[in-house]
């Protein structure tokens, strides 16, 4: 028989996006539907949701869902995209508004969807063997399981994993909610309470039968307070229910040998389209174009944790050797403003795009030589590994999803350039290593292809889940 997983997230490319938590929704189902997993995904119906998309989907039923002493309305859409069943779940007071996040009551709205999620199940066509879900909006999820519905009759031997993509958002609020809002029975508070007030992903912490992280090194990192945003306690008590399994990248949206928004083509077998792109880089970013030199990028966004402070206290060291820096991003104030001097001090050798511009993050992927990523925590990373997918050989601190993805090449095997501490002389010292290693071209040339050839594709990651999905079975 086939297993079935149903994956619970507040968001899924292509429905609504505004992080990494939409591309994962979006791909791991259709990975492990392609090793015979019926894996199907359940969302919010925001009012963000596209026409276009809107037009595909099909009206199952509507239902009422328990939310706290009250009961509200619950549609039931389904809709079918690249051979994955996504159920959207619709309620106009929670989800028709602008943006996913940030409202007064997202504790209630998502509380809703978790509730509603189990509500759902007896009108689909499909019992699930395990839900999936996915930070702290669908933390509830594993907690309403275990309060109302582990002994009902159809929803035996539920299992449940909860994945933690970043652990600095935890839903927290204040006590007064266990009852009027949660609809947590008095006596049973203690399974979202902490640190004296109601955190959700505690909640999922405590009550799912597997926790997963999404890299190895940050399923450790979270155990200690430096990473933990203070929930190392648990996730300590709780350990034993802990792993990390590295997310992977899309390996037909980002592909150089046929991507559309790149200057032209390449492949691990024939480098000449990358020389093509850097060129046309530079032209774009109004560099000199200047083939001997490297270009060192970044895409990122410019906040403390991503490490820009650590580029901002050597920059002007870095920018005094014969190379180029390309940035593209946009952030904090203070950032901004420091890259956009340093490229009126320097145009001939720095230039930055303020904004998120997906078309030219593509090209200063495949048209830069080095690829910066000195984050102070970094829970996955994506943007390493699609760097890697063009032959821009990525500088990353050791930490999260970067230790896990590249290995220094100073052992002659490695993909990148890494260093250990969170210290900007160390990050600089692994930048001048890498401008060394350019130097060498036939070596270089070497190390390009071993990157481009690394395999981070969402195949290897949806067997890690394959073998994680039948330990909480007992298969």
């Amino acid at each position: 028989m086939k297993m079935k997983i149903l994956f619970a997230a507040s968001e899924a490319y292509p429905f609504a996006m505004s992080g990494g938590l939409a591309d994962v929704a979006g791909a791991l189902p259709k990975a492990l539907r392609n090793r015979s997993v019926d894996c199907r995904v359940i969302l919010p119906l925001y009012e963000t949701v596209s026409e276009e998309l809107r037009r595909d989907m099909n009206f199952i039923t509507s239902i009422t869902v328990p939310v706290a002493w009250r009961r509200q309305y619950c549609g039931i859409y389904e809709a079918r995209r690249g051979g994955v069943v996504y159920y959207l779940l619709d309620n106009q007071y929670y989800f028709k508004r602008h943006g996913l996040y940030g409202h007064y009551d997202d504790a209630e709205r998502f509380a809703f969807f978790s509730r509603a999620v189990l509500e759902i199940l007896p009108h689909i066509d499909f019992k699930p063997d395990i839900i999936h879900c996915n930070d702290w909006q669908t933390a509830l999820l594993p907690v309403y399981y275990k309060l109302f519905y582990a002994g009902v009759p159809g929803y035996g031997n539920l299992k449940t994993v909860f994945t933690i993509h970043n652990i600095q958002y935890q839903g927290k609020y204040g006590r007064e909610l266990l009852s009027d809002v949660l609809g947590i029975p008095p006596g049973q508070g203690y399974l979202v309470e902490y640190d004296d007030c109601v955190n959700m992903m505690k909640g999922a912490v405590e009550c799912a039968d597997k926790v997963t992280t999404v890299s190895p090194t940050y399923s450790y990192e979270i155990l200690d307070p430096w990473f933990s945003h203070g929930l190392d306690g648990i996730l300590n008590q709780r350990r034993w229910k802990l792993s990390g399994i590295v997310n992977g990248i899309d390996t037909e949206v980002y592909d150089p040998s046929r991507d559309p928004l790149i200057y032209a083509p390449f492949s691990s077998t024939d480098l000449s389209g990358k020389a093509v792109n850097k060129q046309k880089l530079q032209e774009r970013m109004g560099l000199p174009q200047r083939p001997e030199v490297p270009v060192i990028a970044m895409v990122t966004r410019l906040v403390s944790h991503k490490g820009v402070d650590l580029v901002k206290y050597v920059f002007e060291q870095l920018v005094s050797a014969d190379l180029q820096v390309a940035l593209l991003g946009s952030g904090d104030h203070e950032y901004e403003a420091f890259f956009q001097e340093m490229a009126r001090r320097y145009p001939d050798k720095v230039a930055i795009q303020v904004g998120f511009i997906p078309e030219l993050a593509h090209k200063i992927y495949a048209g830069s030589d080095i690829f910066l990523m000195p984050s102070k925590s970094e829970p996955c990373g994506l943007s390493q590994m699609v760097a890697l997918r063009y032959g821009s050989i990525p500088i990353v601190r050791e930490t999260g999803g970067l230790c896990d993805t590249i290995q220094d090449s100073g052992d002659g095997e490695g993909n990148g350039f890494t260093f250990k501490s969170y210290n900007a002389n160390d990050m600089a010292n692994a930048v001048w290593r890498a401008f060394a290693g350019y130097g060498d071209k036939d070596g270089w040339g070497i190390l390009v292809r071993r990157a481009m050839r690394c395999d981070n594709s969402w195949n290897r990651s949806a067997n890690a889940y394959m073998e994680l999905y039948h330990q909480v079975l007992g298969q």
